[in-house]
């Protein structure tokens, strides 16, 4: 991906984030894997993220994202996690009283993606993919 610009900034601003379901509890299969991967495109979508990559793993979402500079990181994981557990919980309502309305776990992991190759990282997210598609057939890439 080359460099992007909004109206005066040139910028390439790319992160990789792992984020889990509450207690990393095994939800992520099925039609709830399938809607939360459409439910965090379209979220991305909105901001305007791209998504370089991505996984839903059974246990936790890898993801691959060019944030423009005007949003934050934190500020973005908080909408991305807010708005997906509305969301999830619209279309499956039998999960909400499990975990007493939150559905992530409060923390995510994130790196900038500066000192090794986009290509690197990609890799690193199908091989996640993979790992996981061969214990249980449960994970699916963006």
């Amino acid at each position: 991906m080359d460099n992007r610009s909004l109206s005066h900034t040139k910028w390439k601003c790319q992160y990789h984030i792992v984020f889990i379901p509450k207690y990393r509890k095994k939800q992520l299969y099925g039609q709830i894997k399938t809607d939360v991967r459409e439910i965090i495109s379209t979220l991305c979508k909105y901001k305007d993220v791209e998504i370089i990559a991505g996984a839903v793993c059974e246990d936790h979402v890898h993801l691959s994202i060019a944030i423009p500079p005007k949003i934050s990181i934190s500020s973005f994981m908080g909408y991305l996690k807010g708005k997906s557990t509305l969301m999830i919980y619209d279309r499956h309502p039998e999960l909400q009283s499990k975990w007493n309305k939150a559905f992530w776990a409060r923390g995510y992991y994130v790196e900038t993606i500066g000192n090794i190759t986009e290509e690197a990282v990609k890799i690193y997210i199908n091989e996640q993919a993979e790992e996981s598609r061969k214990e249980d057939t449960r994970s699916t890439a963006f």
